[in-house]
């Protein structure tokens, strides 16, 4: 039986191949998309269980994914990990904003995407998780003004 299923969103192929990898010798199944239009469409055909979600790609960059998966009331529930080269405060904002379970950047220890998949697919309060957010926002906030004032 499955660990559940996951969809990796990365226009490099060798990164969704790394993740699939790991992600399989841990019993889960795995789909791939290239970019945000090949993530809807496979969201539409097998609803994944948890979607590590690129950001910069073609056709549609996953910021654009994530706001139209969020938007969708039959998708909005999925848990979205952003896995992405971007380290900076503004996109780790606007990706807690926007409604993300967790931020990983790239390079990652590939050995630990499945704990990070078994904790999205832990139930979850609802309301625990926006106060998880908005304590982690607070945290960003406090970090920004820091390296502001020095």
């Amino acid at each position: 039986m499955a660990a559940g299923r996951v969809l990796i969103v990365d226009d490099e192929e060798a990164i969704r191949e790394l993740c699939r990898v790991n992600l399989e010798l841990q019993d889960f199944e795995v789909d791939e998309a290239g970019d945000g239009v090949e993530a809807l469409d496979a969201v539409r055909r097998r609803r994944p269980d948890v979607i590590f979600l690129d950001l910069m790609m073609p056709k549609m960059d996953g910021w654009e994914a994530l706001r139209r998966l969020k938007e969708d009331d039959a998708t909005a529930d999925i848990p979205v990990v952003l896995l992405t080269a971007r380290s900076g405060d503004d996109d780790q904002v606007r990706g807690w904003q926007g409604g993300i379970l967790e931020y990983v950047v790239k390079p990652f220890n590939p050995q630990a995407l499945a704990e990070i998949a078994r904790e999205a697919l832990a139930p979850r309060d609802a309301e625990q998780e926006a106060e998880r957010r908005q304590r982690i926002l607070e945290q960003l906030a406090f970090v920004r003004e820091l390296r502001r004032t020095r």
